[in-house]
């Protein structure tokens, strides 16, 4: 049985390895030496292993130390993680942060903007989805998140708050090899040009727009679960499609896919779409929330 075992023997055992001595220990835990060693000694009793080898000049782990010290790390990594999550509840903070971000959105910033949170909050898990259309705002009304990023107007309840936060720009795009992008230089596009090729378009997951559609200009569709399917789908030649600028910026500047420019899908093939931080009316932000909106904020202005 090793019911003798104490925290106070593992975090002295940690701290004496680290350290590479008695002595060294000793001051780090501003404890005098002689209890160090009393409370390693003591734990190699109740483990029945030398933890030290004490012949030489100093102190080194032996091979049964140096297994068990991988042990006790993780044991008191978990205690202290227990602490802060114990100490986080008593202050109020989410044991977990659920969020669910519109895929026109651009994911690294929500990130950055979760690694400062867990800076302030370690003890907060999260759980982040990546969804279009309908998908944010449902995830709130069906309570599947505490938080949304949404792009555009087109979906709004009442139950739901919403706070615009930045703009993103969509372009019209299409593969380099495409017909669409064959054409002589200058000669404009129109919506009957835009109709005789296949647009990769994405389909919602929610009953949201059922009976309606977004941007759909072509009777030839070709619709995808996610937004990176239909960039795959454009790039590969297939159709022509919408995409965030964020996203395919460099495959423009290197010539893979080139930009529509027909008024048709707005001013030179580009529209400027309000992006929203939301969350339920009913249900106020809590502390790791507002830290992660802070730090979204911050990301978005640099």
């Amino acid at each position: 049985m090793l019911s003798g075992l104490t925290l106070d023997q593992m975090r002295t055992f940690v701290t004496v390895a680290e350290s590479g001595s008695f002595r060294s220990g000793a001051a780090r835990l501003s404890r005098v030496q002689s209890a160090v060693s009393h409370a390693i000694a003591n734990l190699e009793a109740e483990l029945g292993v030398a933890l030290f080898d004490r012949s030489g000049h100093r102190p080194t782990l032996t091979p049964e130390g140096q297994a068990l010290l991988a042990n006790a790390r993780d044991i008191l990594l978990r205690v202290d993680a227990m602490r802060a999550r114990a100490r986080s509840i008593g202050e109020g903070v989410e044991l977990e942060l659920s969020l669910t971000v519109d895929t026109l959105f651009p994911i690294a910033a929500v990130g950055t903007a979760l690694s400062e949170m867990r800076i302030a909050y370690p003890a907060v898990s999260i759980r982040l989805a990546v969804e279009p259309l309908g998908g944010p705002i449902a995830a709130l009304v069906e309570k599947r998140s505490a938080l949304a990023i949404l792009v555009g107007e087109d979906f709004r309840d009442p139950r739901i708050s919403l706070e615009a936060i930045t703009s993103i720009e969509q372009v019209a795009v299409v593969s380099s090899k495409h017909p669409l992008a064959l054409r002589p230089h200058g000669a404009v596009i129109g919506l009957p040009d835009l109709a005789d090729h296949l647009q990769i378009v994405l389909s919602d997951p929610t009953p949201l727009s059922e009976g309606r559609s977004f941007g759909v200009l072509s009777p030839q569709t070709c619709r995808v679960g996610s937004q990176d399917t239909k960039h795959a789908m454009i790039l590969a030649g297939l159709g022509w499609g919408r995409l965030p600028l964020w996203q395919v910026e460099r495959d423009i500047h290197e010539n893979r896919l080139v930009r529509l420019e027909t008024n048709a899908l707005g001013r030179k093939g580009q529209l400027t779409t309000e992006v929203y931080f939301a969350h339920r009316l009913d249900e106020p932000l809590g502390p790791a929330a507002q830290a992660f909106r802070r730090a979204l904020l911050q990301a978005l202005s640099q």
